[in-house]
């Protein structure tokens, strides 16, 4: 039988995503499965958060917590979503509020300055005081797009331009994603060093 695992998340895309790369070490059971309220994300960076979400799984829990806070830095806007991505558009913020949120501060913003970046940063730990967490990280390059496309993904996917396809996140099918994304390379990390 698989060790189980708790994801610090409420997020069923994340889940599913998580899930998907994780593969058999673990079977993962989300935070709310549990009844475990999220905790509010104090942290002016995406490692403090992930470790502060993680702890408070685990100490919740009893149970080993996997955590990631990721957001998107677009430069144009000085790094901005970033740490506040998930509710860039205002506390309860909806996925459709932040993107159009995101698109009406790039409207004039030229194509060449439209570079941005997804970042993910995963923090493990045994138990709540855990005095050696595995922090890991993951970037994955691209930009802004003009207008929202695809139907995939979640989150700004609809509207972040993968810079080697060339098409959204939203466009690319999850086992394309799943190789390439800023939680993939997380993941990726995470699997090495736990090896």
């Amino acid at each position: 039988m698989r060790p189980r695992l708790v994801l610090a998340s409420g997020n069923a895309g994340k889940a599913r995503e998580f899930s998907q790369l994780l593969g058999d070490r673990w079977s993962l059971v989300l935070q709310a499965e549990l009844d475990i309220a999220s905790i509010p994300e104090t942290g002016t960076t995406f490692a403090a958060n992930a470790l502060l979400k993680a702890r408070h799984a685990a100490r919740s829990s009893g149970l080993p917590a996997l955590a990631d806070d990721s957001g998107l830095e677009v430069d144009a806007l000085n790094g901005a979503p970033g740490v506040y991505s998930a509710r860039y558009a205002g506390p309860g913020a909806s996925d459709t509020d932040n993107v159009a949120k995101l698109l009406a501060a790039m409207t004039n913003v030229p194509a060449a300055q439209r570079s941005a970046r997804f970042h993910c940063v995963l923090a493990l730990v045994s138990d709540g005081d855990d005095p050696d967490p595995i922090v890991v990280s993951g970037v994955w390059e691209g930009r802004i797009a003009r207008a929202a496309s695809g139907n995939g993904g979640f989150g700004y996917d609809p509207v972040f331009i993968d810079a080697a396809s060339g098409r959204t996140a939203a466009e690319l099918q999850p086992t394309e994603k799943n190789r390439v994304s800023h939680r993939a390379q997380a993941l990726a990390r995470l699997r090495a060093a736990l090896d």
